[in-house]
């Protein structure tokens, strides 16, 4: 949503001034200086980049207009989830959640928390971990690291659509100037005719370098800046959940693992910590129903 409300006020901004000022927007409806600058500018970005960020430079595209994926319900639900985990493994061991982790979709456990079990790549973490502790990788600075460099390998993955974005950016002021060079190309070859004629060719012309450089630094530079404060609250996510695993795997009670976990959250969506009480409490009962029932 902000990114459409920021394009609103960029475009109405420039033009409402240009209008304030006596121009008319008719002598900006230039469609084949945009087709110069913007085919030209896809062109360069498919021949840079591989299909798989072409193909995430998209989503993440449309993604910008829903804003931030994860809410702080959605942390709340990871954090009951992780409670509900460590609070297991803390007294049946790991081997008593080897069927929840093997196969999550299936899993009771699992289904308690529907969003985290809806973000594939984050169960995928949860559960390689947990299984990689079960085998015995519980050396909390061993553990540690592994997943550091997993987050860090994941940090260059999330970065390489905004940094391709951004290069597009970069490159929109010079394709302008390549469109208006086409265009004065385009009025020399009509030197002989009357000025009137002449002045609207150049005047056309200049609209491929006002073009370029707004929509360079207008439109493209803040939407990949967008799509990088969007990745950087993604990867938060995980470090949310290595945060819970390494403090349970020094040996912390499941409610202190939490605490770490939550402690790891931006302000905006960190959620208290009589909520974190109010949601593993519930968590807390709804294990002891299920044993009662077992």
């Amino acid at each position: 949503m902000n990114l459409l409300i920021g394009a609103i006020i960029v475009f109405a901004s420039v033009l409402g001034g240009f209008m304030a000022l006596g121009g008319h927007l008719t002598v900006l409806w230039q469609p084949f200086e945009a087709i110069i600058i913007c085919g030209a500018a896809f062109g360069a970005f498919v021949i840079a980049n591989p299909w798989e960020v072409i193909k995430d430079t998209g989503s993440s595209i449309m993604a910008t207009f829903k804003g931030t994926r994860h809410k702080r319900s959605d942390y709340l639900d990871l954090l009951a989830l992780l409670y509900t985990i460590l609070r297991t493994a803390r007294t049946k061991g790991l081997l008593g959640l080897e069927k929840d982790i093997e196969h999550p979709q299936d899993s009771a456990l699992f289904q308690q928390f529907p969003k985290v079990l809806e973000d594939k790549r984050a169960l995928r973490f949860i559960t390689d971990y947990l299984r990689l502790m079960s085998l015995g990788g519980d050396r909390a600075m061993e553990l540690e690291v592994l997943m550091d460099e997993e987050l860090h390998t994941m940090a260059k993955e999330f970065g390489r659509a905004p940094r391709a974005l951004h290069t597009v950016a970069e490159a929109m002021p010079a394709l302008g100037i390549v469109a208006a060079v086409l265009g004065m190309i385009k009025a020399m070859g009509a030197i002989s005719e009357p000025p009137d004629y002449l002045g609207k060719l150049i005047g056309g012309a200049m609209v491929g370098t006002f073009l370029g450089v707004l929509l360079s630094y207008g439109l493209i530079g803040p939407m990949a800046a967008a799509i990088t404060r969007m990745r950087e609250d993604d990867l938060r996510y995980f470090h949310c959940i290595k945060a819970a695993l390494v403090a349970h795997v020094g040996g912390s009670a499941p409610a202190v693992a939490i605490e770490h976990a939550r402690k790891m959250l931006h302000s905006e969506v960190q959620p208290t910590f009589h909520e974190v009480e109010e949601v593993t409490s519930n968590a807390a009962q709804r294990m002891g129903v299920e044993r009662k029932a077992a």
